[in-house]
């Protein structure tokens, strides 16, 4: 076992961790590179999992894959373009044939990269005892990842409050708001942010919902900060919630759970 952001991480998902962060063919943003003379395409254009797309960022046109012996074939110019174009938590490129240990550090790193431990193991249990009344499962998500990319905020907060297999899907905007508008009731104000069953919700100009956590009590809240892989369900407080889900295009409101 191996602690990553307080929590417990076993062997065989840490070994997916590394499959995901070093896999065989990586995608590249080749929009970095000039066209090629001949007007042919470095890399080639393949359909990634989940972890991967995760892992890299791709969630736009312009990516191609590349192996370790494709990558190295380019020139050093074209290599530092495309090593510059990413993350910097993707720098340098990791692959499968480096010493495993050097893989393994680097995705730990990768995952701890930018995000606060997560504080569960200082919630009280009388505090974990009053949020199972409206949080059933809460004490089941907190410090844990999930198995994969896939599960997120949305369902995270729906699976808190009992809705069954919520945190094993990627929830969508739709079935996210039904919910909420039949489990819960808007309110104003912070006053209930110290209860459990307060329902934080982002939205952005439009107003979807672009993110969601709730409170379990006693000031603290449960938050799954993304879809991916590498983002687990964490209790921080209240105020560290909001801070770290603040976007200034996007306004925070809160709903709270029916009795």
């Amino acid at each position: 076992m191996r602690t990553v952001l307080g929590i417990e991480v076993d062997d065989a998902l840490m070994e997916h961790w590394v499959e995901w962060f070093a896999p065989a063919q990586q995608p590249f943003d080749v929009r970095a590179l000039p066209p090629q003379a001949d007007g042919t395409q470095i890399g080639t254009a393949a359909t990634l999992s989940p972890e991967v797309r995760d892992t890299f960022f791709v969630y736009e046109p312009g990516f191609r894959t590349l192996t370790e012996h494709e990558f190295a074939a380019l020139s050093p110019r074209q290599r530092r373009a495309l090593v510059a174009a990413r993350p910097r938590g993707l720098r340098p490129a990791a692959w499968p044939t480096d010493p495993l240990e050097l893989r393994r550090r680097r995705a730990l790193a990768y995952v701890e990269h930018g995000v606060a431990p997560s504080r569960h193991r200082e919630v009280s249990d009388a505090t974990w005892g009053r949020a199972a009344e409206h949080l059933p499962e809460a004490g089941r998500l907190t410090g844990t990842f999930a198995d994969g990319s896939g599960p997120n905020c949305f369902g995270a907060v729906m699976a808190a409050a009992g809705v069954p297999d919520a945190d094993e899907v990627w929830m969508l905007q739709e079935p996210f708001e039904a919910w909420l508008r039949e489990a819960s009731a808007p309110i104003r104000g912070t006053g209930t942010d110290d209860e459990p069953g307060t329902v934080l919700v982002w939205r952005d100009r439009a107003g979807l919902a672009q993110h969601a956590a709730i409170t379990i009590g006693d000031g603290w809240a449960l938050n799954k900060p993304s879809q991916a892989w590498c983002s687990p369900y964490l209790v921080w407080t209240v105020r560290e919630t909001i801070a770290h889900s603040r976007v200034s295009s996007q306004r925070l409101e809160r709903h709270r759970l029916h009795p």
